[in-house]
């Protein structure tokens, strides 16, 4: 964690420079750090996530549920506490017991048909939002990797540290352990 001195702060209030770009995109407001706020949104935009701060977790989801949910080889997810988060337009919802045994909760625009975040009794605190709803390059990269017993052979990953053939290990709360 980083403390800011009242030094190494860049008062913009007293300067006619403009705020640097940088500063901008992580919240920069002179006087202190604003929490990083980030949206996620479906295809056509009428459904939006936004969310304050940082994931608690960032992960890859091999498992054949998330195959045909997302038409791709993996899903890459970000898991927020529920208290991170606001959601802005209308959302239908799909829910069918997936691989972990659990009945997740799919949250859909009705309009594009974009699946945007998912919940669950699992870890009724936390919701997961697809990465590329935030369509961010810059997006934390996953540490994670679940489901890898139906992962790809030719998938890799270069940035994962965590690798699990099934689910990954919870918490008493369901959060996930290793993250």
């Amino acid at each position: 964690m980083h403390y800011w001195s009242k030094s190494n702060i860049w008062n913009f209030a007293d300067d006619t420079r403009q705020c640097p770009a940088w500063r901008r995109k992580i919240g920069w407001h002179g006087k202190g750090r604003k929490e990083l706020e980030r949206t996620a949104q479906c295809h056509c935009g009428a459904l939006k996530v936004i969310t304050s701060g940082e994931p608690v977790q960032v992960y890859l989801c091999h498992c054949q549920s998330c195959q045909r949910r997302t038409g791709s080889v993996a899903h890459c997810g970000s898991r927020w506490l529920k208290s991170q988060i606001r959601i802005e337009g209308d959302h239908k919802i799909y829910t069918r017991k997936g691989d972990s045994g659990f009945s997740p909760r799919w949250h859909f625009c009705p309009n594009c048909g974009s699946n945007v975040f998912t919940e669950s009794d699992r870890a009724p605190d936390l919701c997961i939002i697809t990465v590329g709803s935030f369509a961010d390059p810059n997006f934390p990269a996953p540490t994670a990797s679940i489901y890898e017993e139906s992962m790809h052979s030719w998938f890799g990953l270069s940035t994962v540290s965590h690798h699990f053939a099934q689910g990954s290990p919870r918490d008493a709360r369901g959060f996930p352990i290793n993250h």
